[in-house]
């Protein structure tokens, strides 16, 4: 897709003023038609509506339906707003296309007061609902009139949507660097001399462990497989993976972490002597250090073990961890939390207050096995929860995830998010770039194994803030890094390179040269 298309149309995009002053200069013999709608997907029904009602006049407007003001759907719309009205605009029967910011298009009604106002059929083949009467008793009281085109065709969006959802990740990836004026290249730059910034992470270590095995027997007289082991592998994970990406993506990084007196202990001090990462290691002789082992069997997991303690870790040693805080002078703070001892209300508010005030402020919420609460971090300048973790904080299991985002801005006062969605990608919301929600879809082709993706995405959005202040950029390469991790087995850091060669693979899909 050329990125010609989102030029070419653009015109047709307007806003009300201008509009208004357009409508001003035209004859007093030509005719306008306005029809409003979210036109998540345009399809047949959508394309009879607008023919017939351009055939009553001579200047067709199209209202469309803000994202931040639709709530049919969880994850609607499918289709961020500017590429909505672009696919709208590209019609030739088309005049012009505004979007509206309000909830209802009774202001706009108001300001333009269009000759014709459209609706289909369904708003009229069972009785007027109250919103169309508001929008009737408007556009009678400055004499227009209200039209409703035939009923013969008659489709529904979400309907479409709901049974195949059409793939249109590279379509908005190239919208929203359309319209902020990112490129491949701006991205490219994004990764360069991170060698300058300097990063605390704070947070549980957890040593993921995966037993491979071969299955040789079945359920005979008792409900229990038989395995033979092959071998077993070892990754630092947790917050100190996180670390590791830090690290990888070119940081100056210090982590502290708190480990049990026991082996494991000594294998996390051996594998951070290998890197360049600033270890402290706080030890705490009762709790184990956390470590998690998954069986794994022809490729399948069968089971995984567990070793930890969840009780929360002594006064002394958050105190110590937020002295270690006060005295480490960095660009940037990183809580990541899994809920395995060092985070709870009892420790955020200490550890928070040891950070300074113009350090960059991160917080990430990952716990899978454990309920975290990520509304704990309050005035954060970064957070980074899945959905679900949003949702446990919010006791909220049915809005849309435009309204979850900003019911989480009430909660915690936040600058900037990054929502976690799984194979839906990623929302992101702050107040840099385009000031609203917008969507960026996943970039895996295959997922070999995602434990980790988000561990990916939490160190390289944060170092990409942190060099170029936005959020779209840091959205991208933060999915971008996520998709690497996807894509290979065991949870192992991000090189830089890797995440270039990905630009480099969605480039060529995009044919963007």
């Amino acid at each position: 897709m050329k990125t010609n298309f989102f030029k070419k149309y653009k015109y047709k995009i307007i806003e009300v003023k201008k509009l208004t002053n357009i409508l001003t200069n035209l004859s007093k013999l030509q005719k306008t038609v306005m029809c409003h709608g979210v036109f998540d997907v345009v399809h047949p029904g959508h394309i009879r509506h607008l023919a017939y009602a351009k055939s009553k006049a001579d200047i067709l407007i199209i209202s469309l339906t803000a994202d931040k003001h639709i709530a049919k759907g969880i994850y609607r719309p499918h289709i961020p707003q500017n590429l909505r009205a672009l696919n709208l605009a590209a019609f030739e029967m088309v005049d012009y296309v505004i979007i509206d910011n309000d909830p209802t298009p009774l202001n706009n009604l108001r300001i333009i007061k269009p000759n014709f106002f459209a609706k289909g059929f369904e708003y009229v083949s069972k009785g007027l609902p109250q919103a169309t009467h508001d929008e009737l008793k408007i556009v009678k009281k400055y004499g227009g009139e209200m039209i409703f085109t035939p009923g013969d065709v008659v489709f529904s969006s979400s309907k479409f949507l709901d049974y195949n959802l059409p793939k249109l990740n590279i379509e908005k990836l190239l919208s929203l660097m359309e319209q902020n004026n990112v490129t491949f290249d701006t991205l490219r730059k994004s990764l360069k001399n991170l060698s300058k910034f300097s990063v605390h992470v704070i947070g549980d270590t957890i040593i993921d462990s995966y037993t491979r095995t071969s299955l040789i027997g079945g359920q005979t007289k008792t409900p229990t497989f038989s395995v033979l082991y092959q071998n077993k592998d070892n990754y630092i994970g947790g917050a100190g993976i996180v670390a590791q990406h830090l690290a990888a993506g070119g940081a100056k990084v210090t982590f502290t972490t708190v480990l049990g007196d026991d082996y494991l202990k000594d294998y996390v001090k051996k594998s951070f002597k290998k890197t360049k990462i600033n270890l402290n290691a706080v030890i705490d002789k009762t709790r184990p250090t956390t470590s998690k082992n998954v069986i794994v069997a022809g490729g399948y997991k069968l089971l995984k073990i567990d070793k930890l303690s969840n009780t929360t870790i002594s006064y002394e040693i958050s105190n110590k961890i937020a002295n270690i805080i006060k005295k480490t002078d960095v660009n940037s703070v990183i809580f990541s939390d899994f809920r395995h001892g060092i985070f709870n209300k009892s420790t955020i508010t200490n550890l928070t207050n040891s950070i300074n005030k113009k350090t960059f402020k991160v917080a990430d919420s990952q716990v899978a096995t454990r309920w975290g609460n990520i509304s704990d971090f309050k005035d954060f300048d970064l957070l980074t929860p899945n959905e679900r973790e949003a949702r446990f904080a919010l006791a909220d299991q049915d809005s849309n995830i435009g309204k979850l985002s900003r019911k989480l801005k009430d909660a915690t006062n936040y600058k900037n998010l990054i929502l976690k969605l799984g194979e839906r990608g990623a929302l992101c919301c702050g107040n840099e770039d385009i000031g609203e929600v917008f969507n960026i879809d996943t970039f895996s082709t295959s997922v070999i194994d995602a434990v980790g993706a988000g561990d990916a995405l939490l160190a390289y959005s944060t170092l990409v803030y942190l060099k170029t202040k936005s959020l779209l950029q840091a959205g991208i390469i933060g999915s971008i890094a996520a998709s690497c991790e996807c894509e290979i087995d065991g949870n192992i850091p991000i090189e830089i390179k890797s995440v270039l060669d990905k630009i480099d693979q969605v480039e060529k899909i995009t044919q963007y040269k």
